[in-house]
Formats: C-alpha cells, sequence, structure tokens
C-alpha cells in the first residue's frame, strides 16, 4: 500500500514533468506510475524517459511511445502529431528507443488497478463516452478478473468514470471541469475509470497546467492536481526543434492524405 503519483501523456514536456513531480513529492507521493505517451510534441523525449526512469517510475507504452519507436505506424495520426513524431524518432537517442520499446501495454498495481494508457485493447482508443467505459469495462473483467480501478490517459482529461456494468456515470465531472479541488472516494463495487489528465499542456488553448493525480491505495482516494510550469520556455525549445508543424507541411500532409486514404482518428 502506497501513495501513488499518477501521470500520463507527458509528451516529451521536460518542465511540466518537473513541475508535476515537484508538486507531486509535497503531496508525499511515495511511487511514480505513468499511463504511457511520455514523448511527442515537445523536444525532451530522452530527458523525459531518463527523468521517469531515475524514479523507477511503473511506466507502460502509450501510443505515441510505440509511434515514436516505429513499434506503431502514423495511420491513425493528426497532422500535428506525425509531424512531431517523424521528429521524436530522429531525435531519440538509441537506449531511450530501447527503454521505451520494452515498456508493456499493461501494468498491474496493489493487485487490482489496472494502467492502460487508451482501451484495455485498443492503445489509440479514446475512452470519453459512456459506450466506450461499457465496452472497456467488459474486457476489464474477461483480461484483468481481479481489477475494480483503471487508470487510463490519451484524451488529456482529467475524468472519473464509474460504472456497475449497466450504467456509467460521472459524479466529479463539474468539478473537474471548473478546476476545482477534488478527493474521489473509491468505494467497493463498481468499477472505476480514471484519467490523471495531461502533463502536457502544449495543445491546450486554455492556461498551461500540468496535470496529475495522487492514489491512495490504503484509503482509496484519488486526488487530482494541476501546477503552472514554464510554457514559454517548452514551446520556444519545440518551435526551434522542428517540432512544431508550418502551414505548408500541415497541407501538404492533408494531400497526401488524400491520396492513400482517410484516417481512422487523430492522436
Amino acid at each position: 500500500m502506497a501513495l501513488y503519483g499518477i501521470l500520463g501523456d507527458i509528451h516529451g514536456n521536460r518542465e511540466a514533468l518537473e513541475a508535476a513531480l515537484a508538486a507531486l513529492d509535497e503531496l508525499g507521493a511515495e511511487r511514480i506510475a505513468c499511463v504511457g505517451d511520455i514523448v511527442g510534441y515537445n523536444a525532451d523525449p530522452d530527458a523525459c524517459v531518463e527523468i521517469l526512469a531515475a524514479r523507477r517510475a511503473a511506466c507502460i507504452a502509450g501510443n505515441h511511445d510505440l509511434i515514436g519507436t516505429g513499434m506503431l505506424g502514423f495511420e491513425r495520426c493528426s497532422n500535428k502529431a506525425m509531424h512531431s513524431l517523424k521528429r521524436t524518432r530522429r531525435h531519440l537517442a538509441r537506449p531511450t528507443a530501447e527503454r521505451l520499446r520494452r515498456l508493456p501495454a499493461h501494468l498491474v498495481i496493489e493487485g487490482d488497478v489496472v494502467l492502460t494508457h487508451g482501451g484495455i485493447r485498443d492503445v489509440q482508443q479514446y475512452m470519453t463516452r459512456p459506450q466506450h467505459i461499457l465496452e472497456n469495462a467488459a474486457l476489464m473483467r474477461s483480461d484483468f478478473p481481479h481489477a475494480c480501478i483503471c487508470f487510463f490517459g490519451h484524451t488529456h482529461e482529467q475524468r472519473v468514470f464509474v460504472t456497475d456494468g449497466a450504467e456509467v456515470h460521472e459524479p466529479w465531472s463539474d468539478a473537474l471541469a471548473g478546476g476545482n479541488d477534488v478527493v474521489a472516494s473509491l468505494e467497493p463495487g463498481p468499477l472505476y475509470f480514471i484519467n490523471p489528465g495531461s502533463v502536457d499542456a502544449s495543445r491546450k488553448r486554455t492556461t498551461k497546467v500540468a496535470e496529475f493525480a495522487l492514489f491512495d491505495s490504503t484509503a482509496r482516494t484519488v486526488r487530482f492536481g494541476r501546477v503552472p510550469y514554464d510554457a514559454a520556455a517548452t514551446e520556444a525549445k519545440a518551435r526551434s526543434g522542428g517540432f512544431r508543424i508550418d502551414r505548408w507541411r500541415d497541407r501538404l500532409y492533408d494531400v497526401q492524405r488524400r491520396l492513400v486514404g482517410p484516417r481512422h482518428d487523430s492522436v
């Protein structure tokens, strides 16, 4: 039993990762877990992987980690994601790429808590609607029959879905959407699907904050947090490193996509 700092969707953003970890240290986090997408979009993929390795974080692979190391293709990427991941492939040091390739698709902590990135069987699935939760609740019961909590990422939003197998509820949705401090108590019985939010906020138009969660595996509570970081420094490095797409390349990608056919979704 421990206090876990839960992170996700870091996307090579060193400034945001360091800010989130500092906040979690102040809250007393004893262990760190990451639900994937350590790299992508920003200019410090190697540093982010090294920081998590130094903390002995429990990490799984997100779709950006798989695409950035050539283990998954660009077919379901947006233009912005594809461009930054092509840059990531060129920038990654060999030891970093090898470490990312060794990441598992899932991890189980505390015996009944599953870490996944997207859906249970689809790393690129967005779990945003009740139907997605019901589908993945059935898959979780099949693949991880002892699990009752699933931490996931990919959607870049702090959310808590609660399901009894027939219905899905979001009891803390208004408070989370309003940016309020939220501590969710997890009662025995239902299944919980919890997104700690996105450490990286480079794609968000709102105030740039690094999001995270603190999971108390003894008290069975999840505390959601947000902390500002030096977003200007992150953006400057991303632009100078070529991780931001210009409008002409964006149009070129659109033409190329029309020639090869539509993609399924964007990541």
